[in-house]
């Protein structure tokens, strides 16, 4: 089935709205939370959630990248193709889960809290794994029902977090807290399946085989972007505290505040250009240089807003005991636009079929990360981290593509996509329709 521009658009709309919704109870709850805790509890939970987060490539097995496609290709065997990705993912997630607990208890040996924190933590590997069903409604463009599954879970979560605060429990509760929000979606996201008919669910060994054999270029590559994401917390936890994690960790949280939006167009924007590919060159070009675009000007605001803001911006929100966040946000931000960058750049291998070049890339890119990290949190301390993360990110996914042949046609359309006419043509046409 086609998918019309009207229909990416209506699609990001329900993603969006819901989103505004779920962040904004999320911002208020996690911000009282923050302050609740304080930088140094809070630093803990920051600390698991990044051991953890490594952990979610791998029990993801690449497939939430190539998942989407397997379904426009062949939807007369969607049943069997989700129903293989979730016991996969299942089988994964329960090895990824002792790995977590595992690191933790050797890294932090003697720190009963942090390793219990991390045990409760881990279970967000188990209800993730089930919740794969999200890319089949991703594929229809019916993310409307993952979104309003999305909303009620963290209604209720943010229910559970209120009755945490009120009764002042300790942080090996909101460990927790997760793992509820995960568990609610994947149930919700099942029911609906089945509702609006939704194939009979089945595994076969054999498609799953297939499946791996076109998703595991994308494990280490995601593994890698983890990295890029969450090195910066583990390494300033084991090389400086738990206070100034809590405080990174606060600045991260301020700049993921809009992270929905750009999620949300990403991927309404995904199947079509998939989509295009297979009927129209020029048209696919196209869309993909209009994602660039949209993509830039979202990012430049946002990040030139939190730099002339970020002090009054952590004040409102975490209190003077974060203060030193401010400096920490007005860098980190910068990166925003370059890691957008690569989500689009993946788009682009995957209709091209070249998910073989990423694992190269991103393992450079990790590589760089983790060196550039070791030489400034010494010397800089959180704000060294946050340098560290936009200079790997602007390498990854905008240096690399010029230097490299095989994706240098990707940058080709980025440089095309910075052109001002690209976005105002597209709002041209939007009022054009309208009137």
């Amino acid at each position: 089935m086609k998918q019309t521009k009207s229909n990416v658009f209506k699609n990001a709309g329900w993603i969006i709205g819901c989103k505004i919704i779920q962040s904004i109870l999320n911002l208020i709850i996690g911000l009282i939370t923050a302050r609740y805790l304080g930088p140094s509890n809070y630093g803990v939970i920051s600390y698991v959630a990044s051991v953890v987060a490594f952990a979610m490539p791998i029990m993801q097995l690449g497939l939430k990248n190539t998942l989407v496609k397997e379904f426009v290709k062949s939807p007369d065997r969607e049943g069997v193709i989700l129903g293989t990705s979730l016991v996969f993912n299942m089988i994964s997630s329960i090895f990824c889960m002792v790995g977590s607990v595992a690191f933790v208890m050797v890294a932090n040996a003697g720190e009963t809290e942090t390793i219990l924190v991390c045990a409760l933590y881990s279970l967000t590997l188990l209800f993730n794994a089930t919740e794969m069903t999200q890319y089949w409604f991703q594929s229809k463009l019916l993310s409307k029902y993952p979104s309003f599954a999305s909303l009620i879970a963290y209604i209720v979560v943010a229910f559970y977090k209120i009755y945490l605060l009120v009764t002042q429990k300790s942080v090996i509760w909101f460990a927790f807290s997760n793992a509820i929000d995960y568990f609610l979606i994947s149930i919700i996201l099942m029911i609906i399946y089945k509702k609006v008919g939704g194939q009979r669910l089945s595994a076969n060994w054999q498609i799953g085989k297939e499946l791996l054999s076109r998703s595991k270029y994308y494990i280490i590559p995601s593994l890698m972007v983890i990295i890029f994401q969450n090195t910066d917390r583990i390494m300033i936890r084991l090389m400086i505290g738990e206070s100034e994690t809590g405080l990174y960790s606060a600045a991260i949280t301020c700049i993921g505040i809009s992270a929905f939006v750009f999620g949300a167009v990403i991927d309404s924007a995904r199947p079509v250009i998939l989509e295009e590919k297979e009927r129209n060159q020029v048209l696919y070009e196209k869309r993909v240089t209009q994602l660039y675009s949209i993509i830039t000007c979202m990012s430049l605001a946002q990040s030139i807003g939190m730099t002339l803001l970020a002090k009054p911006i952590v004040n409102l929100l975490y209190g003077g005991e974060y203060a030193k966040s401010a400096s920490i946000l007005a860098v980190a931000v910068w990166y925003i636009t370059f890691g957008h960058y690569g989500s689009v750049r993946n788009i682009w291998i995957l209709a091209e079929g070249k998910q073989k070049f990423l694992t190269g890339i991103n393992v450079v890119g990790a590589i760089a990360n983790v060196l550039l990290n070791l030489c400034l949190i010494p010397i800089l301390g959180a704000v060294g981290a946050a340098i560290a993360s936009v200079i790997t990110q602007f390498f990854t996914n905008v240096i690399i593509g010029f230097v490299f042949k095989p994706i240098r046609n990707n940058n080709r359309l980025m440089i095309k996509g910075l052109n001002p006419k690209v976005i105002i043509e597209m709002l041209r046409g939007i009022l054009c329709r309208r009137e």
